[in-house]
């Protein structure tokens, strides 16, 4: 038995306001809180460890967590991963990026959906789209490369002739 020290009243004790059920699919205008880069479990792969904050249309202060594949040896993983993160650059205006922290404070919208409750875990959120904000500042412009053009390639015809010009 132990002594408290005082009486504790059910009454004068806040409500634990914390809620950890996943919130709704759909878009949501996010700050990025932190970015770290972090070992996979079988440590044969990096990824960056996201925390998003939202701040609205709804839900504003729930926090929201994804994770970016970077380096895995399953070539499809890592490829996502890194299509992520530029979908992500391109969202925040990052025309690159060389360090986690460059991506600390980006503003752009997340598309977020559910995941299933499985494997003992309960039901929780994924991150699997990103867009820069609506009426926000515009990203800097990034050029894609372009293909190159096969060397026995025939030209391209002006238009078909039934085209209107």
């Amino acid at each position: 038995m132990g002594n408290l020290g005082q009486s504790y009243n059910t009454n004068d004790i806040p409500e634990n306001e914390n809620n950890f059920e996943p919130i709704p699919a759909g878009w949501y205008e996010v700050s990025i809180n932190s970015a770290e880069l972090k070992d996979t479990k079988a440590g044969t792969g990096e990824y960056i460890a996201m925390r998003y904050d939202v701040l609205g249309p709804a839900h504003q202060g729930r926090v929201i967590f994804g994770n970016l594949n970077i380096r895995n040896p399953n070539p499809k993983a890592q490829d996502i991963g890194i299509q992520q993160l530029g979908e992500m650059m391109r969202a925040i205006g990052l025309p690159s990026v060389e360090d986690t922290d460059q991506l600390v404070g980006g503003h752009l919208e997340v598309k977020v959906k559910i995941r299933e409750a499985s494997g003992g875990y309960d039901a929780s959120n994924d991150v699997s789209g990103f867009r820069a904000v609506k009426g926000g500042a515009v990203p800097m412009a990034t050029k894609k490369a372009a293909k190159p053009e096969k060397a026995d390639a025939a030209p391209a015809a002006a238009s078909p002739p039934w085209a209107k010009k």
